[in-house]
């Protein structure tokens, strides 16, 4: 199957490697990925910040860049969750994008939800022999609306050990500006998220957001922690 792929602003600047880890996964799937080196932002930061007018702009690019002829792809469910549900807020005085936003919408789907619900595959033949914990992004599970996906792909994973921790739902703390406007509050989630993490047993956190392990990752760095967040990606197109 031919597929775009969008690879979100703060992976591409700051993870570049998950991005090349989501391509092996897609390949190893089947896919031919086709990539648009002239994307950027969706827009979501900007319009969380209230910068409305500025978001369209990036939104108005996004539907100039992704064709609705074939899948668009992307390891976060937090950005194809805002194209879907936001784009109409921020386009709603120009009905030619609208019309262009209907035909894409239904086109775009978060990476764990592409290869188990679309593709039909939960076993890929990676390898990670360590334990894990899974952390349920927000924005992906309440806006985007994945469920159980990557955890069907994690125990596919060959000598990977999954443990559940307890208020795997609740929030890491990051929430995008969040983070920065209201830093005691978020350091105090991320403490309690990584507290949890460590109560497993865990070397790992497994998010489907990298913006989420980003937060998480700062706060372990800090704290010099033995346990490190890492990507859903990054995972399955381990041992390929």
């Amino acid at each position: 199957m031919d597929i775009q792929l969008f690879i979100p602003c703060y992976i591409d600047q700051l993870y570049p490697q998950t991005a090349f880890n989501t391509i092996k996964v897609l390949e190893k799937a089947g896919c031919k990925v086709h990539y648009n080196s002239n994307q950027t932002c969706c827009g979501q930061p900007a319009f969380n910040s209230g910068y409305w007018s500025e978001a369209g702009s990036l939104a108005e690019k996004f539907l100039t860049d992704f064709s609705p002829e074939m899948p668009v792809v992307s390891p976060s469910g937090s950005c194809t969750g805002f194209v879907i549900h936001h784009y109409h807020k921020i386009l709603k005085d120009k009905p030619d994008l609208l019309e262009k936003h209907l035909l894409l919408k239904n086109k775009v789907f978060e990476l764990s939800d592409f290869l188990v619900n679309v593709l039909k595959v939960e076993n890929l033949g990676s390898k990670f022999p360590h334990k894990v914990t899974f952390h349920d992004s927000c924005a992906a599970l309440r806006e985007y609306g994945l469920t159980d996906e990557a955890r069907r792909l994690l125990v596919n994973v060959e000598g990977l050990e999954l443990i559940e921790m307890e208020e795997s739902d609740t929030c890491c703390g990051f929430g995008g500006t969040f983070a920065v406007k209201n830093t005691a509050i978020s350091t105090a989630m991320a403490e309690n998220k990584v507290r949890n993490a460590i109560a497993t047993g865990a070397k790992y956190i497994v998010s489907t957001e990298a913006s989420c392990l980003m937060n998480i990752n700062g706060y372990c760095a800090k704290h010099k922690l033995d346990i490190k967040g890492i990507h859903l990606a990054d995972i399955l197109a381990s041992g390929l």
